[in-house]
């Protein structure tokens, strides 16, 4: 290890543990912080960050990069990608001045705050002048990094969530899939009016016993309590660092799926945190390698293995004895068609798999004009509603079940949407390839094992932490790199071929 690269490793590890306080103090505001802090924890963070950014930005980083790389031939492998991954965050870092990372970061608080009161009540005018703060700050910012990557606005963005992912890649698979939708939807829809409906429980269901039974299909899953915990927030989400993991889910007390289903999916999440490689925390090649991996994570535990018949077989009684349920619609097989139902829905995290493509589709359409310009904020409302009429052939009544429902553009995340269907796709390519290498999988999740699974996405995704790109990690673990071929196969078995 060279002088240089050593500093560089020492200074990463101190802006990432402070990287790793802002994250708790962000988790804080979302579960447990009176309204009236608000202003006061928008300080700190934007202390933090400013801190973060100066230390990054310190005019010896530069130097340090020269003299590391002049010696990378004494570097390791996994020494090397952790320069390489340095020098790409520092590009990014140096290409926004200090002045305008304090500006998005208060800006980004404070409409995230005016955003959490304007969705219950419905008015997006109250959130659209700190919207179009964040907007405008966004693509200054973005315009930076564009200029000192050498890609364009929108791209430099996305970099920032999946790194060497481009908006022409996605133009071409995204558009594949809005082929392949129309065609597909009516016929899954068809199919399904053709049986007898599945009957749905009947609640109510409290709070506390959907807490009980998030928790143990968590464990079930592998989340060890000692190194996190389960909350409430407006928005669910997985936070925290790998030994201290905090999942949020929100509770409905009429259906117990949606919370159920939310709490395993930001399970997926923690699970890739916490197997990332222990040797590399705080260091920038120990981190996930982009959020389309990370939520594939999370889609392959919710949608691929926890609304497979076979782990709804182990669920189904557990359901049952919590809620002291009885009756067919307790049934596996009953519960197991609820969790498999399709219909077009207004609400992106509540959407079935077939059709929740359409609703990432429609949030990369429009983020992609709002940056260009191409859309102003006063059109979003109603090109929200047009795009769902296009895609899904429902139209949202009121606003709070459009465009409010998300809270990444408000919390200034524009580029970081196509990654959910891009998590997908990464997703069902996983588990066939995890399946396909160990045909026992279905059987154990059907007894609530997932110990093989995991210990193949361990080996094949969690322990690499950044040192590949995300295609080269898809291309060792299933032999493909990313595209929507095995999603459709996996579609065409689970809701046509049964």
């Amino acid at each position: 290890m060279t002088d240089a690269y050593a500093e560089l490793e020492t200074r990463f590890g101190r802006m990432n543990a402070l990287s790793e306080a802002g994250g708790v103090l962000n988790w804080d505001m979302a579960t447990l912080m009176p309204a009236g802090g608000a202003e006061a924890r928008s300080e700190q963070l934007a202390a933090l960050q400013v801190t973060c950014h100066q230390m990054m930005t310190d005019p010896k980083m530069a130097e340090l990069f020269e003299n590391a790389q002049a010696k990378g031939d004494q570097l390791s492998s996994w020494q090397a990608a952790n320069l390489k991954e340095m020098r790409r965050q520092w590009l990014h870092a140096t290409a926004v001045p200090e002045r305008l990372v304090e500006q998005i970061s208060r800006a980004t608080n404070r409409c995230e705050l005016a955003w959490r009161e304007a969705r219950p009540e419905n008015d997006f005018q109250k959130v659209k002048p700190h919207l179009q703060e964040v907007l405008d700050l966004t693509r200054e910012a973005g315009q930076a990094k564009a200029d000192a990557l050498g890609l364009g606005v929108y791209d430099a963005l996305l970099d920032q969530f999946e790194p060497g992912f481009s908006s022409q890649r996605i133009d071409e698979i995204f558009g594949r899939l809005a082929q392949w939708l129309p065609e597909t939807l009516p016929r899954v829809l068809e199919k399904q009016r053709s049986q007898t409906p599945p009957q749905r429980p009947e609640g109510p269901f409290p709070q506390a016993k959907q807490e009980q039974l998030g928790k143990r299909l968590m464990q079930a899953v592998g989340f060890n309590f000692s190194h996190g915990r389960l909350d409430v927030s407006l928005h669910p989400f997985c936070g925290g660092v790998p030994d201290d993991l905090r999942i949020t889910t929100r509770y409905d007390e009429s259906d117990f799926t949606s919370a159920i289903l939310g709490v395993l999916h930001e399970t997926g999440h923690a699970m890739y945190e916490r197997n990332l490689p222990a040797d590399w925390r705080r260091q920038p090649v120990g981190e996930a390698r982009g959020m389309a991996l990370h939520e594939s994570q999370s889609l392959l535990i919710e949608m691929q293995a926890c609304r497979s018949a076979d782990f709804i077989q182990f669920m189904a009684p557990i359901a049952q004895e919590t809620f002291a349920g009885s009756g067919p619609a307790w049934e596996p097989h009953n519960l197991y068609r609820l969790a498999t139902q399709v219909e077009p829905d207004f609400i992106r995290v509540d959407a079935d798999e077939v059709t929740y493509p359409a609703h990432v589709i429609l949030r990369y359409r429009l983020e992609t004009a709002l940056i260009a310009g191409d859309m102003s904020l006063d059109d979003l409302p109603g090109a929200w509603n047009d795009g769902m009429r296009d895609l899904l052939g429902i139209t949202p009544p009121e606003d709070r079940l459009g465009c409010l429902q998300d809270i990444h553009w408000f919390d200034g995340a524009f580029g970081y949407f196509p990654t959910y269907t891009l998590g997908a796709l990464a997703a069902a390519q996983l588990f066939e390839a995890a399946t396909t290498a160990h045909p026992e999988i279905p059987q154990h999740l059907r007894q609530g094992d997932f110990s093989t699974l995991l210990a193949w996405l361990r080996t094949n995704v969690h322990s690499l932490g950044s040192s590949l790109t995300t295609d080269e990690i898809l291309e060792r673990a299933t032999g493909a790199k990313l595209d929507e071929t095995v999603f459709q196969r996996h579609i065409q078995r689970r809701y046509l071929d049964d």
